[in-house]
C-alpha cells in the first residue's frame, strides 16, 4: 500500500509538470517567492531592488556656510576638520561629559553640628548611679532634643574626574552631531538684533515703561524666531555669542520660552544637546574648537617643532 501510494503520488506530479509546461509561465514561479520582498531584507548586489545612495563620507574637511544674523543671508564658505565636526555619534563619551559638569556644579554645603559642636555645658547631667533613673550623659547627647547629629551631612566637594582628551572629544562629539543633523548655524561676529529706531528713541527718552518695553521686545523678537522656525514650537534655540549682546540677551530673556543666550565662555555640552539648535558665531565656535582639541595636540618637539591640531576654518568662498 505504502508503494502504491508513493507511485500515485509520483504520477501526480508527473502529470502537474506536464500540465504546467503545457500551460507556459502560470508555475515559473512558486507561492513562497510571489509576494513582493520589502527593500530592507534585499542586499545591495540585488539588481531588482533599487540601490539606495551610499552616505556621505568626507575624507578631511567638511563646509560650513557663515550666514548674516537674522536674515540668514550666507555670507562666506568655510571647511573645517572632519575631526573637529564630523566625529561619528558616542553616547557614551557624552553621557560621561554631562555627568561630569554636572556632578561640579553640586554645591556640597549641607552640614550640621555634631555632638561636639553643639552649644552648652558638656557636663554629665546627673550622677551614674542612686538616682533611679536611666543613665545620662551631657545634653549634647544624639538620643536628646537639641542635641548633636549622627552621620550627618558635613561640606564636601561633589566634583568627579575626567580626563580631558575625553572631555575634549566629548565636546567635539556634540557639535558634531548638531552639524550632521543641520541643527548648527554659524553666523558672522557681532550677533545682535536690531530694534527699531523709533522704539530706541522712546527707550533711550525714557517714555516707555519698563513692562512695555519687556512685551515689545517679547512679540519683536517672536517674530524674528517664527520666520526662521526656531521657536518653541520648533524646539528652542541656542544662541552662543563670544560676548553679551544687550539687545539679544534682553529679547531673548523676555521671550525665555523660545531659547536662551550664552556667552561661549558659559557653554558646556549639556547646553549643546538641550535645545533644538544651536546658533553661534564664527569666532565662537572657533575658540570652542581651540580650547577643546587637545587629543590633537602633541606637546613632545619633534625636530624642534610641536604637532598642532588641524586648521580651523579656512576660507573657501567669500
Amino acid at each position: 500500500m505504502a508503494g502504491k501510494g508513493i507511485r500515485g503520488l509520483n504520477d501526480a506530479m508527473k502529470g502537474l509538470n506536464l500540465s504546467a509546461n503545457a500551460v507556459g509561465s502560470i508555475f515559473t514561479r512558486s507561492m513562497a517567492t510571489a509576494a513582493s520582498i520589502p527593500p530592507i531584507t534585499t542586499t545591495l548586489k540585488s539588481s531588482s531592488s533599487k540601490i539606495s545612495p551610499e552616505p556621505w563620507t568626507p575624507v578631511s574637511t567638511v563646509p560650513v556656510t557663515i550666514h548674516a544674523f537674522p536674515t540668514l543671508a550666507p555670507r562666506s564658505l568655510e571647511s573645517y576638520s572632519t575631526k573637529h565636526l564630523y566625529l561619528p555619534l558616542r553616547r557614551d563619551l557624552l553621557h560621561l561629559a554631562v555627568i561630569y559638569e554636572a556632578d561640579a556644579t553640586r554645591q556640597g554645603t549641607a552640614s550640621v553640628k555634631t555632638r561636639w559642636e553643639v552649644a552648652g555645658s558638656h557636663r554629665k547631667i546627673y550622677p551614674q548611679k542612686g538616682t533611679g533613673r536611666a543613665r545620662a550623659g551631657t545634653r549634647q547627647s544624639p538620643i536628646r532634643r537639641g542635641g548633636g547629629v549622627i552621620h550627618g551631612p558635613t561640606p564636601r566637594d561633589f566634583a568627579t574626574h575626567l580626563n580631558r582628551k575625553v572631555y575634549d572629544v566629548a565636546w567635539r562629539t556634540a557639535l558634531s552631531y548638531r552639524y550632521r543633523r543641520g541643527e548648527l548655524l554659524v553666523c558672522e561676529d557681532g550677533m545682535d538684533l536690531t530694534l527699531p529706531r523709533d522704539f530706541r528713541v522712546l527707550l533711550e527718552g525714557g517714555f516707555v515703561a519698563d513692562e512695555l518695553a519687556s512685551s515689545y521686545r517679547r512679540k519683536w523678537v517672536e517674530q524674528i524666531l517664527l520666520a526662521n522656525q526656531w521657536g518653541r514650537a520648533d524646539g528652542r534655540t541656542l544662541f552662543v555669542t563670544g560676548s553679551r549682546r544687550p539687545a539679544l540677551f534682553d529679547c531673548m530673556e523676555d521671550a525665555g520660552m523660545h531659547g536662551r543666550c550664552l556667552e561661549v565662555s558659559d557653554v558646556d555640552v549639556k547646553d549643546l544637546l538641550e535645545e533644538g539648535r544651536v546658533v553661534v558665531e564664527r569666532s565662537a565656535l572657533r575658540e570652542m574648537l581651540e580650547n577643546h582639541q587637545s587629543d590633537l595636540v602633541s606637546k613632545i618637539f619633534i625636530n624642534g617643532v610641536t604637532r598642532s591640531g588641524p586648521p580651523i576654518g579656512e576660507p573657501l568662498v567669500s
